[in-house]
């Protein structure tokens, strides 16, 4: 879609005139140099696209434009906005391109406005939650941008109100909530407490083309799949939801390593062909955006090496194994490339269907004329490659030996994990509260149903009497599996697009192969050791912001106690590996923050310690020990659930 630029509009990092790109994430526009550092951040940290040379959803567009015009970007400087700022040093950067800047921006988010502290975090999180949520019902676009930078979920489920926000957003009938709302990752199919979705809540209210719009954006990752190969995506008002694209030159005669690829991409569990789904469609945007990159420049004038993007940049909220696989979607060619793609949309088709594997000429609709399509122009005839199932974020570095040994040797590591930056971990301990938010959310949700489940086992028991029958062979454990958690697990989206079947089982159940530990703990003493796990951890944090090291070695004994509280909770030797690894990996970073911290009081006659590597070290301990916490809670909440 074309776009006239007025001359009004400048770069939203270094102000350059006349941006030719879009932040979609973000809401602001940037020059093509800026551009480029963008890119490297990787669309978790900003999802760039071309402002007249790549497609767009109107709606979308006009999403973003309102949110430059409404001073979307100083949500992301908020700080530098204060006169003080200049005296600490802070500054804009002007007229020139500079990286570090950009990544502090949108990467580190170094300048946005930060909640006051308060002890209970999980309140403020809540009623971050709970303003978008009343927000979004208004064409306040930059509010609900504020909220969301802050750490306000879209996806966030009201217990009272029994809905979400792109609920209430889908009945007012507001197209630019709800296209931000889903670019942060709002599910259009997520029930609310009465089973209606957005999309019914826009067609009962009369909104009928927001409603096809949340139905195409339901579809979006199989839709920019289809589109990449053929140019074409499907009529969804038609009830059409797939386009299989066919490779031209492909035979019935498929190679046995072929088959064997089709074979394990089918045995993959939901969950994990979820994750290599979306890994593959990152990879789409990245050769797309390369594509629309070398169109759009001067040829006249070198390329620098900084404007390019030759993989996948590494996502910290994913494990190293599983961002090593992203990367090696890169190395693949033309022909081997589009034959993932197709064999990803052939198998969601299936999956969606509940069918059985089809032959290839089955269910084509379309087909791929050239292989050397415009994207890339390298074509071999190669036989299909063999592909490995992604890590996925919950996998950690200390998993068995044998299965770690297999994935290194089949992954190969291009760029290894970087050091973990103290936004980075804050991340990651957002997740975790977000997540600890949701399992409590559950566990209310489960004391209604387990009374009425008592209230059948005390029936149960009576006839049970007569019969001589033990009391004790009723099970009074009520299973959550069996409950509808109505969209709050990742497999909402999968689910309500149609890519689960109504018969399939649940993929965080099908990754369970063994049955649950009765040894574990229960999972609310586990939440509450991980609550003071994270508060010392934020203390820590606060300490090295501010530059109070003198602070770092009482804090670390009071994490040290605490994730030795914690760890009492679970047997010496559990019978899961998985457990072992994850307490072991909590127990050692405990261990090494304490050295760490240390290294801050200098020995006699040695020289100083260098505080800014000291600091770094204790900010990757801080994560270690909060990424194994988050484990832990994962876990013992799967197997308490089991």
């Amino acid at each position: 879609m074309s776009k006239r630029l007025r001359n009004t509009e400048v770069c939203a990092d270094c102000s350059v005139p006349e941006p030719r790109w879009a932040s979609v994430n973000r809401g602001v526009l940037i020059c093509d140099e800026c551009c480029s550092v963008h890119r490297s951040l990787g669309r978790h940290s900003s999802q760039v696209r071309h402002l007249t040379h790549t497609p767009w959803p109107p709606t979308q567009l006009q999403m973003v434009q309102t949110l430059y015009n409404n001073g979307a970007n100083s949500i992301w400087e908020h700080s530098l906005l204060d006169p003080a700022s200049v005296m600490s040093g802070k500054r804009k950067a002007m007229s020139c391109v500079d990286i570090y800047f950009i990544r502090a921006k949108y990467h580190m988010l170094a300048f946005v406005h930060r909640m006051p502290c308060r002890e209970d975090d999980s309140s403020t999180a809540k009623d971050l939650n709970k303003q978008l949520h009343s927000s979004v019902r208004t064409g306040n676009l930059e509010t609900c941008l504020r909220l969301l930078s802050l750490g306000a979920q879209a996806n966030f489920f009201h217990p009272e109100k029994g809905n979400t926000p792109l609920h209430v957003a889908a009945k007012a009938g507001q197209v630019s909530q709800a296209e931000l709302l889903t670019v942060y990752g709002a599910d259009p199919g997520a029930p609310d407490s009465n089973g209606k979705t957005p999309i019914d809540y826009a067609r009962e209210a009369g909104h009928h083309d927001l409603a096809d719009r949340l139905v195409e954006i339901q579809y979006e990752l199989t839709d920019r799949l289809a589109f990449y190969l053929c140019g074409r995506k499907p009529d969804h008002k038609s009830g059409q939801h797939f386009i299989v694209p066919q490779m031209a030159d492909s035979s019935l005669d498929l190679s046995e390593l072929a088959k064997a690829a089709k074979k394990k991409l089918q045995s993959l569990s939901n969950h994990l062909f979820e994750e290599l789904a979306m890994d593959v469609y990152d990879e789409v945007d990245r050769r797309e955006t390369d594509a629309v990159w070398l169109a759009t420049q001067n040829h006249s004038t070198l390329v620098t090496e900084k404007t390019v993007v030759p993989f996948l940049p590494v996502n910290p909220e994913y494990s190293s194994t599983r961002n090593q696989g992203r990367q090696k979607l890169a190395r693949f060619n033309a022909h081997e490339f589009a034959t993932l793609v197709i064999d990803i949309l052939s198998d969601a088709k299936r999956r969606q269907q509940g069918n059985s594997v089809t032959s290839p000429k089955d269910n084509v609709e379309l087909i791929l004329k050239s292989v050397a399509i415009r994207h890339c122009s390298d074509s071999q005839d190669n036989d299909q490659p063999d592909y490995d199932s992604v890590a996925s974020d919950e996998d950690t570095d200390q998993e068995l030996p044998s299965r770690k040994g297999d994935r290194t040797k089949s992954l190969d590591s291009d760029v290894s994990d970087g050091p973990i930056t103290m936004q980075e971990y804050l991340d990651v301990k957002n997740a975790l509260s977000v997540s600890e938010a949701k399992i409590q959310q559950l566990m209310k949700a489960n004391n209604n149903l387990s009374d009425e489940l008592r209230l059948m086992q005390k029936k149960a028991s009576k006839l049970e009497k007569q019969s001589s029958a033990p009391e004790s062979d009723y099970d009074n454990t009520f299973n959550d599996s069996e409950m509808d958690n109505s969209g709050l697990c990742r497999r909402g989206r999968l689910r309500s697009s149609g890519w689960l079947g109504e018969g399939n089982s649940i993929p965080e159940l099908d990754d369970l192969e063994t049955e649950s530990d009765p040894t574990l703990p229960s999972t609310e003493d586990v939440i509450r050791k991980t609550e003071q796990i994270t508060k010392n951890i934020q203390e820590l944090l606060r300490a090295a912001q501010e530059n109070k090291h003198d602070s770092f070695i009482p804090c670390s004994e009071r994490i040290h106690v605490a994730v030795t509280e914690m760890a009492a909770l679970f047997p010496k030797k559990p019978r899961s590996e998985t457990v072992g690894s994850s307490l072991r990996l909590l127990t050692s970073s405990a261990y090494r923050l304490q050295s760490e911290c240390r290294k801050v009081v200098p020995s006699d006659g040695c020289p100083g310690p260098d505080m800014q590597l000291v600091t770094q070290q204790v900010i990757q301990c801080a994560y270690d020990i909060a990424k194994a916490a988050k484990q832990l809670v994962t876990i013992t909440t799967k197997e308490n659930t089991n």
